[in-house]
């Protein structure tokens, strides 16, 4: 992708949204395929169209916080849409760290989702795992996260020592906060020696913190691709994996009364097209903050239902 990296171990880069979006189209062949655009209708916020919609399927990153801050006034959004009697599930690209203690992060930034409403691809990478053949995966992520549910696979964390990379049977790629151009390097290496399965939890190429993007699994993951000729199995928006795993939680419902909530055109737009849910960009935080979405939007031709200031 030659998006090249930050210093630090978040990888954060200082990039326009635009040179983020020329990211993720360059990777567009290995996205899903898009259906049929929205009407791209304005309005303020949420509770402008809350009327028309049952059930909210919420992006984390650019729609409830940016890096470890709430979005000012969408803890009470989103009480505002409990009391109306409205469903919520946070559905995330949140693969990095396991289940608990990300819904202790949600407790701090004042949100009171419970466990079965927040998926993530993390758990529809899970649910992959369980049902596949045991296998010895090598891991790409932070150890300071820990193991978590992971714990019940057999994984090695991947490091320095180019012996962990070639006894694995396949990688797993959930966070790249710790992960270094050494280590990408020796993945590439073992992989065009040896091609096997990549499975990537996060597909995010990038996600907005509070002064910049980090760099996320997509964004390596596309790259050994580029480099291996190894396609990865992606886990995650904009894939139906996560959109099955949340429509399970929730039983039946009328998909024209469900709205995906994100900032992202690649991830949260096109995965309610793939999922054929409607959808709400957030225009005012995250992705796209001060930044035009009009042009994005006839570029990449992934319009959304409506174009939202805030959540």
């Amino acid at each position: 992708m030659g998006l090249g990296q930050g210093a630090g171990g978040d990888h954060l880069m200082v990039m326009t949204a635009d040179a983020a979006l020329a990211a993720y189209e360059a990777a567009r062949h290995r996205l899903p395929a898009a259906g049929a655009p929205g009407a791209a209708r304005h309005a303020r916020d949420l509770s402008e169209i809350a009327e028309g919609f049952d059930v909210f399927l919420l992006d984390a990153f650019g729609v409830l916080n940016i890096g470890e801050a709430p979005i000012p006034g969408t803890p009470e959004r989103i009480a505002d849409l409990r009391a109306a009697g409205k469903r919520l599930l946070v559905v995330s690209n949140a693969a990095g760290v396991p289940h608990d203690r990300l819904m202790e992060k949600y407790a701090r930034l004042g949100y009171d989702f419970t466990a079965e409403e927040v998926v993530t691809s993390r758990g529809a990478l899970l649910a992959a795992l369980a049902a596949h053949p045991a296998r010895r995966w090598g891991l790409m992520a932070s150890r300071a996260a820990g193991l978590g549910e992971l714990a019940g696979f057999d994984v090695t964390w991947l490091g320095e020592d180019r012996a962990d990379y070639d006894a694995a049977e396949g990688f797993l790629m959930i966070g790249s906060a710790e992960w270094t151009e050494a280590r990408q390097a020796l993945l590439e290496a073992s992989l065009r020696a040896d091609p096997r399965p990549v499975w990537v939890g996060n597909p995010d190429i990038v996600a907005p913190r509070e002064s910049g993007f980090s760099t996320e699994p997509g964004h390596f993951a596309h790259r050994l691709a580029d480099a291996t000729g190894v396609e990865p199995a992606f886990f995650g928006k904009p894939f139906a994996n996560i959109y099955d795993l949340a429509f399970s939680r929730l039983g039946p419902f009328d998909p024209a009364r469900a709205l995906m909530v994100g900032d992202s055109l690649h991830t949260d737009i096109l995965g309610a097209r793939v999922a054929g849910i409607r959808s709400a960009l957030i225009a005012g935080y995250g992705f796209f903050a001060g930044a035009d979405v009009d042009g994005p939007i006839r570029q990449t031709g992934l319009a959304p239902d409506f174009i939202l200031d805030r959540p």
